[in-house]
């Protein structure tokens, strides 16, 4: 009998956390709807901010938003990628191998405040690059180069083994069997990865804000400066001057990152599907 309720008691204390978490997100969720669905419409996504009480839209930020992210990525992707490849399929296991993967993890927990200061001097100041779409991207690539380096390993690791050794019998190279056969075969938990790091860096704030700047205008080269959206929000919401565009700005962000955590999580059931 006591066994039997110590489990139930484990299991209602499971659900209970369970159910907290999700009502948590629930009630961020409807707050930041009803209180920015008035402010979606056409002329707020699609028309710039003036006046001294940013009237009008976002839509300068939404484009900068996802220039530095898509620059970022395009940044990111083969060095993580290659990396992946080199020590799941190359490099022989030992402390060198560890080496790489702990300061890959210990990168990945750097606070972005800290990314953002060191983007500041480094892009910034050292490099001559100033406040540019480009001294951003560079910064959110320090950022992302963990999240998606792991999951790429990862992917690559649970390929199954005999697929290589069917590819090795027929007399492919390692290099032909990595890029023909497993590298396609991982790449849609590669992709998850990387949908995964583009929503860290959609909500990053703290990394923008010193490397990006905070011009309002739209950023046509990647050495113009630009405003992301959290860092759009952030200045509306610390100054107090247009509230209401403020939680619309931020409805718009939520659903863009909870677009990307969707996508990720379709394609791995996509994926779970396939290999099942």
């Amino acid at each position: 009998m006591g066994k039997r309720w110590a489990n139930r008691i484990a299991i209602g204390t499971l659900w209970f956390c369970g159910l907290t978490t999700v009502a948590i997100l629930g009630a961020v969720i409807v707050y930041v709807f009803v209180r920015g669905i008035g402010q979606i419409t056409p002329e707020f996504i699609f028309t710039k901010p003036h006046g001294v009480n940013a009237e009008g839209g976002i839509g300068p930020t939404i484009i900068a938003t996802l220039y530095v992210t898509g620059l970022s990525m395009l940044i990111v992707t083969p060095i993580a990628v290659l990396a992946a490849v080199y020590l799941a399929e190359y490099a022989v296991q030992g402390r060198l191998v560890n080496a790489i993967r702990f300061a890959a993890d210990t990168l990945a927990s750097v606070p972005s405040i800290v990314m953002g200061l060191f983007g500041f001097a480094f892009f910034v100041e050292s490099m001559g690059l100033g406040f540019s779409v480009l001294s951003g991207a560079l910064a959110l690539a320090f950022l992302m180069l963990p999240i998606v380096m792991r999951a790429t390993e990862e992917a690559i690791r649970s390929v199954p083994r005999y697929i290589r050794w069917g590819s090795y019998g027929l007399g492919a190279s390692q290099w032909q069997t990595v890029s023909r056969i497993v590298l396609p075969a991982a790449s849609p938990r590669i992709l998850t990865g990387l949908i995964l790091a583009m929503g860290r860096a959609v909500g990053e704030t703290a990394v923008v804000i010193f490397t990006m700047g905070q011009a309002i205008y739209l950023p046509l080269l990647p050495t113009d400066p630009g405003r992301s959206m959290t860092v759009h929000l952030y200045m509306l919401a610390m100054e107090g001057i247009n509230m209401e565009a403020a939680y619309g700005t931020a409805l718009l962000l939520m659903a863009m990152v909870l677009s990307f955590n969707l996508s990720a999580r379709w394609l791995s059931n996509k994926n779970r599907r396939l290999q099942g």
